[in-house]
């Protein structure tokens, strides 16, 4: 089925030149403000995995890791993660070029001059690329995102292809493509498999009888399974363990949780996030769902001037979401096939995402209620195909206003004359440089390299062959990139307490025996020493080699005493905050039991008070961005001080880190025009600030220069920071 409306465009040969010089333009853009090495979030756990062919974090991302890998053997830049960032660049400007084809050929029957309707289409194609999630997630690899908006793209485009064909002539093998990128697509990120239902309906309304077509039927099930079959490259790879090898895939059931994500739990799309799942659970709300499609409309208001005011951020979200409304009407009434497959398209990734999301409230809404928890950060990547699909619509709104401008004109005028006509509608076009211009300093992120120092820092603060426990993503991935691919201190183990809850992770620590120290790498402050290289596990009973495991929690009713080797702890339920032992508690602790006072162990100050609710706090003295866990009660000395609110501080080797060893302070120091925009990762700014007000105050009578050094860095850092004071340059999210 076709519109009458729809004129022959079966001969008319795309403009691929033109579609190549848009993908061209916006590569050029994004290479100009690409990251110059690994950033905060899931960055650098992806290059890491793609650098060591190894796994992430479920559903693994198997297509990800082989494109990536063969991409970084590359000869594109000396830092590795920089040829990776080129690939997220890479894969959005062709997007970009993507969507000028399929907005090109849709505003055929809205435009017909063919050199106008391209230059609207490339203005719609750019409106898409700077949107601000869209440019922001384009200049460094993050996620694979980039790579499954590309396929979005793609799939579409082919069926736009399959459907321009002649029916006499119309031949099956792009929808046999499809299928098999659909699959393939699938082993990348199901957010690619978002296309499905705009494919499905455009060839309902096209030729559906040819989806029943035995031939047809029998090679998309072939290829459905070619593409699907990069899957197995997860227990392949975890079999030889590699580096990053999460979930430890090398059983059909550790697959199946991988690939089924069971390690975050997922609750129901029926389920209100923010409650345990269970009878107790009130159920998916219609208001939560309201407040949910909120959070995607905040997001939105975000995408055309993230550099300016809320309200003109506001101001400019209405503009142009009016601009693809109006679009989206025009396109109905024009070609009511393409226009019901774009609806779906958009409907898919909006509405039906958010519901399927199901997230707890966006970081940061203002919903407040006891007990109640936000995402742990601003989730509009999620939503990075809508804002680039966006684009599309906005370019036929684009085409509607010039076109009342000329009929306006017309009218006043008398007479038609196209030639005079075109200078005052043309004007309209400069509306697709707005988000150029809006988003030019949030949006980029060239010169950013905190991350990578902010992960050496913390890797040559402890002494060889230590152990350093951190909280989460961001002081845990940059470490793990910084081992991996920069080799830096590849002696040091790294257990992060998100992942400790889990036996594989464990019996991963256990196994994997430390690379020697290499001194000639390290700082002045571990050379002229001899550092035997440990040979036994951290644990000396548990994941060794037989079936002792920790269990997964153990009750904790009421305070209790022990020893831990040689220090005393107590454990009380009120500082933990819980009446249980977790699993990576026991851990912790078993650790300490078994190695302290034989091998370093470490806290990142980036845990906070975990050690302290432990009840580690008389074992605990402060080095930089590092607490160092001692065998005997910390007592004040020449070089360690007891501060107010700060423990005990080692004040000669905090100094030498912080003056000496760092990079991460003049970084984080360096001035932002909109401040750290990414409000949920500015920990790793106020680590810095922490550790430079902490030497401050310790230097303050003995060595006031560099006290007044500490103090000139900590007010830059603070400065960067939603906690900056009046008049800094902390931005509102």
């Amino acid at each position: 089925m076709t519109d009458p409306q729809t004129p022959d465009v079966a001969a008319d040969r795309p403009p691929y030149l033109l579609a190549s010089l848009v993908a061209l333009g916006a590569l050029v853009l994004y290479v100009l403000t690409l990251a110059p090495t690994t950033q905060y979030w899931d960055a650098s756990e992806y290059i890491t995995a793609a650098h060591a062919l190894g796994i992430p974090h479920p559903p693994g991302n198997p297509l990800f890791v082989i494109l990536a890998h063969a991409w970084g053997l590359l000869p594109l830049g000396v830092d590795y993660a920089r040829r990776i960032n080129l690939l997220a660049a890479a894969t959005s400007a062709a997007a970009a070029g993507i969507w000028f084809l399929i907005g090109e050929r849709w505003l055929r029957a809205i435009v017909a001059p063919a050199g106008r309707r391209r230059l609207v289409a490339a203005a719609g194609a750019l409106v898409g690329a700077t949107a601000f999630t869209v440019w922001n997630q384009s200049v460094v690899n993050e996620k694979v995102y980039t790579l499954s908006v590309l396929t979005i793209a793609v799939v579409l485009w082919l069926v736009v292809r399959w459907a321009d064909q002649p029916v006499s002539t119309r031949r099956d093998h792009h929808l046999v493509l499809i299928v098999y990128l659909l699959a393939l697509t699938a082993t990348n990120h199901l957010m690619g498999v978002l296309a499905a239902p705009a494919v499905l309906v455009y060839v309902l309304l096209t030729d559906p009888r040819a989806l029943l077509r035995p031939r047809f039927l029998v090679a998309a099930t072939l290829v459905a399974l070619v593409g699907t079959s990069v899957n197995l490259f997860i227990p392949i790879r975890a079999h030889l363990d590699p580096y990053l090898n999460q979930g430890d895939a090398t059983t059909w059931p550790a697959l199946k949780a991988v690939l089924a994500r069971d390690q975050f739990g997922k609750p129901s799309v029926f389920d209100n996030p923010m409650y345990p799942p269970g009878p107790e659970n009130p159920g998916h709300t219609l208001v939560l769902y309201g407040q949910q499609l909120l959070n995607y409309v905040q997001y939105f208001t975000w995408q055309f001037g993230r550099d300016w005011l809320p309200g003109v951020q506001r101001a400019l979200a209405v503009l142009f979401g009016a601009l693809g409304l109006l679009g989206a009407r025009r396109h109905w009434r024009v070609e009511r096939r393409a226009a019901f497959t774009m609806t779906t398209l958009m409907l898919t990734l909006t509405v039906a995402l958010v519901f399927y999301l199901n997230f707890r409230w966006g970081y940061s809404q203002p919903f407040r209620g006891p007990g109640l928890e936000h995402e742990v950060r601003e989730r509009d990547y999620f939503f990075i195909a809508s804002f680039a699909a966006w684009g599309v619509w906005v370019g036929m709104g684009i085409a509607t206003l010039m076109e009342w401008i000329e009929e306006a004109v017309a009218a006043r005028a008398g007479a038609r004359a196209p030639a005079r006509l075109w200078a005052p509608s043309a004007l309209v076009l400069l509306l697709a440089l707005v988000p150029l211009a809006g988003n030019r300093l949030t949006a980029p992120r060239n010169g950013e390299t905190l991350a990578r120092d902010y992960a050496r820092d913390v890797l040559q603060s402890v002494d060889p062959y230590a152990l350093v426990v951190t909280a989460g993503d961001n002081d845990t991935f940059p470490l793990w990139y910084a081992q991996e691919v920069d080799g830096v201190r590849k002696d040091v183990s790294v257990l992060v307490l998100s992942l400790a809850n889990t036996g594989w992770y464990l019996r991963q620590l256990q196994r994997r025996a430390p690379a020697t120290f290499d001194a000639g790498a390290a700082p002045d402050l571990y050379r002229g020493h001899v550092w035997p290289r440990p040979t036994a596990p951290w644990m000396s009973r548990y994941y060794v080699g037989g079936s002792d495991t920790l269990p997964d929690y153990v009750p904790l009713a009421q305070p209790a005493t022990g020893y831990l080797g040689p220090i005393a702890v107590s454990l009380d339920p009120g500082r933990l905050g819980r009446p249980y032992l977790m699993r990576s508690d026991l851990a912790v602790l078993q650790i300490i039991k078994d190695a302290l006072g034989k091998r370093p162990i470490y806290f990142s100050t980036s845990t906070g008070s975990y050690a302290d609710q432990l009840g580690l706090s008389p074992y605990l003295v402060g080095e930089g961005l590092v607490r160092r866990l001692v065998p005997r009660p910390v007592t004040a000395s020449d070089g360690v001080q007891l501060l107010q609110g700060r423990g005990f501080v080692n004040v000669p080797r905090s100094a030498a880190l912080l003056f000496g060893v760092y990079r991460g302070g003049e970084t984080a120091a360096r001035p932002r025009p909109r401040g750290w925009v990414d409000v949920p990762s500015q920990n790793g700014l106020l680590g810095y600030v922490f550790a430079y007000d902490t030497i401050a105050a310790a230097l303050r009578e003995s060595d006031p220069a560099r006290a007044a050094r500490a103090v000139a860095l900590r007010d830059a850092i603070l400065a960067n920071t939603t906690y900056a004071p009046a008049g800094g340059r902390a931005i509102d999210n």
